[in-house]
């Protein structure tokens, strides 16, 4: 690679001279690469050429391929080439963009030799973009720079340059960033850049600019006295000039109460939108401090009556994600389940579900009668993702939780599963009656009825959890049928119908038939010894091989369910305990997942011979960081969820919590 490449007329001089074959890119040998770049200046191609480069070359990252070395150049040239459309420019740009930043942060070994200088080379070839007419072209120039480490000085002097002449406020913020992450790059153009951003942070700057400017000093390794007193100002103002109120409150740092004092304001704020981020920071500092629930609940419960609908969906999410801490606005949550209450139907869905979390019982009535409507108001599936869109909530999770309230539930679930019109509906009827065990009984001949359907694996989850009652009556022929010939395209199927079979039987020999030859996959919750488990001590052949398991995955599911299979056949703690506390012990400052939660109530489980657990569950009831993941719906359920596995696991242990 050299600079002839970068400084020919020519935009694709050089480009036959590669050994194209040679390089590799996401999708194998990039021999396909010349003609896609040839067809970056055809207007009529151009377009679909750049976006399946970005798919060869970038794909989902986590590498540099030599592909991309070799095309980096031609990308170049063809980005700041004004006969290539704009629209065609930023996407070449961005694709600059995202190569380099994967060359930043991947390790060396995923890198394709010479990157690093290709990357200096064609980082010069860039800078013209700054001046370009399009604001799109100039951001996402900016944002390429940004990974310009090895330039970082040359690169910062260039920005500053255009800082200076820059008017639209989404360059100037992309500006602002860039510098603070290449300042900490930078040896002659460093000190300049604090300079410069501390300038930015002055009370005459606009507060959107104020906060930028801390967040790029914070990226710069700068942590000077000001910066808290700076975002406080603005906050304090109630104007952030745009800036997010979740990341602007991220920036402040510091004391919980200042930040919730912040918040309280916020939420108070005339902009709909601006309470509306308020409410997204609060879920925020909610998932991830136990302390915050008195600091801030109470306001959250004031947005209940926010004239914006969505404000008041969003209000009663976070309640209810809450759980019972939510119980002081049950009255007020009850009041917007009926159409008089809340005229805006998804917020009142999320009230009928935070209801329902605090352990109101006046949540009852309003399900069922759901249930016997058109509209449900919950979805058929479960969403597992961080952040605070507010998406349909699960029927099944809704619930599953409402055992003591079966009397009043059943009647429409039982009306409901004999009309399902698809497998969703009926799978998400059935996963709501699992986790009631007997209770569910009087929904036997629904569920029976559901062994001739597509929904039979569900079905008979829900028959195993209801126990003997089930197994009096089930029609084990079709049952046992369904293992050999399952519905179609459910390849998980079999072993779940074994298991069922197996536990509403006895017998286990379908399903060992299955899960044996998985014993050393070491996978997930699915695995082998749960059913070695299930045979308690008629399991004792297996023994040896489970010992051999217990110890090869230190954490996660293989530890658990190996754990407790072992324990349930031999009867023997002693060998399982270490094992178990060891799983935990790491996760005692962050990390829980639902793998840990088990193992916390298998010890729970196995009792006063669990004791060197006790440290450990101790540190999950004393921690105010919440040791499960942050910054999702499921956060605090989570952690409550863990909490009272710790909780009943000590008693279970030692007799008390204390």
């Amino acid at each position: 690679m050299n600079d002839r490449l970068l400084e020919g007329t020519d935009p694709l001089a050089g480009l036959d001279d590669i050994d194209w074959a040679s390089h590799r890119h996401a999708y194998g040998p990039a021999a396909d690469v010349p003609d896609l770049l040839r067809a970056l200046f055809r207007p009529d191609e151009a377009a679909d050429a750049a976006d399946t480069l970005l798919v060869n070359l970038h794909h989902q990252g986590g590498w540099v391929a030599s592909a991309s070395v070799a095309a980096l150049p031609f990308l170049v040239r063809a980005a700041t080439d004004p006969s290539v459309t704009a629209a065609v420019r930023i996407d070449l740009v961005d694709l600059v963009a995202c190569v380099a930043a994967e060359g930043n942060r991947v390790e060396p070994r995923w890198i394709a030799p010479g990157w690093a200088e290709a990357w200096n080379t064609a980082v010069p070839g860039l800078l013209p973009l700054l001046d370009d007419p399009e604001p799109e072209v100039r951001t996402a120039t900016v944002s390429a720079l940004e990974e310009a480490h090895g330039r970082a000085d040359q690169a910062l002097a260039a920005l500053w340059a255009r800082h200076a002449g820059e008017s639209v406020p989404e360059v100037l913020g992309a500006l602002v960033a860039a510098t603070g992450v290449l300042a900490r790059h930078a040896d002659r153009e460093r000190a300049a850049t604090h300079a410069r951003l501390l300038g930015l942070t002055a009370p005459d700057a606009g507060p959107g600019e104020r906060l930028r400017a801390v967040a790029a000093l914070r990226a710069s390794g700068s942590e000077g006295g000001n910066h808290a007193r700076v975002v406080a100002e603005v906050l304090a103002g109630g104007d952030l000039g745009g800036y997010r109120v979740p990341d602007a409150v991220e920036l402040l740092g510091g004391d919980l109460a200042e930040r919730a004092g912040h918040l309280a304001g916020l939420l108070r704020n005339p902009a709909a939108s601006t309470r509306h981020e308020a409410l997204e920071a609060v879920a925020g500092e909610l998932s991830r401090r136990r302390s915050a629930l008195p600091l801030l609940l109470s306001a959250v419960a004031e947005r209940l009556d926010d004239p914006e609908p969505d404000n008041r969906l969003f209000a009663a999410r976070v309640l209810g994600m809450c759980g019972t801490a939510a119980l002081p606005w049950a009255d007020r949550l009850a009041a917007m389940v009926t159409d008089e209450g809340e005229s805006y139907l998804p917020a009142r869905d999320s009230a009928l579900w935070a209801l329902s979390r605090t352990g109101d019982p006046r949540c009852a009535d309003p399900l069922a009668r759901r249930l016997t409507g058109e509209r449900p108001g919950f979805a058929y599936f479960s969403v597992h993702s961080a952040g605070w869109w507010t998406h349909e909530l699960s029927l099944s999770e809704t619930l599953g939780p409402l055992v003591a309230h079966a009397r009043v539930l059943l009647p429409p679930l039982r009306a409901r599963l004999r009309d399902a019109r698809s497998v969703d509906e009926a799978r998400a009827l059935c996963q709501s009656l699992t986790p009631w065990g007997p209770a569910a009984a009087p929904a036997i001949p629904e569920l029976c009825a559901l062994l001739e359907t597509d929904a039979a694996v569900w079905a008979a989850d829900a028959l195993a959890e209801i126990g003997p009652e089930a197994a009096a009556v089930v029609d084990r022929d079709r049952l046992r049928a369904l293992i050999d010939a399952p519905p179609e395209g459910q390849a998980f199927a079999p072993r779940a119908l074994a298991r069922a079979y197996g536990r509403l039987t006895g017998d286990r020999g379908p399903a060992l038939a299955l899960y044996l030859p998985r014993l050393d996959e070491p996978y997930g919750n699915d695995h082998t010894a749960i059913v070695l488990g299930e045979l308690g001590p008629a399991g004792a052949p297996y023994t040896g091989r489970l010992r051999e398991l217990l110890r090869a995955e230190a954490a996660g599911w293989v530890p658990v369910r190996v754990g407790e299979a072992l324990w349930r056949i031999t009867g023997r703690s002693e060998e399982v305990v270490p094992v178990l506390v060891a799983a935990i012990e790491p996760y005692t400052s962050g990390g829980v997942t639902r793998a840990v939660t088990e193992t916390v109530r298998l010890l729970g489980g196995i009792g006063p011979a669990a004791a060197p657990a006790v440290p450990a569950l101790r540190a999950f009831l004393d921690a105010d960081e919440r040791p499960v993941e942050h910054g999702s719906w499921r956060s605090v359920p989570d952690d409550d969820e863990l909490c009272a596995a710790a909780r009943k696991a000590l008693r279970a242990i030692s007799g008390d919590v204390i």
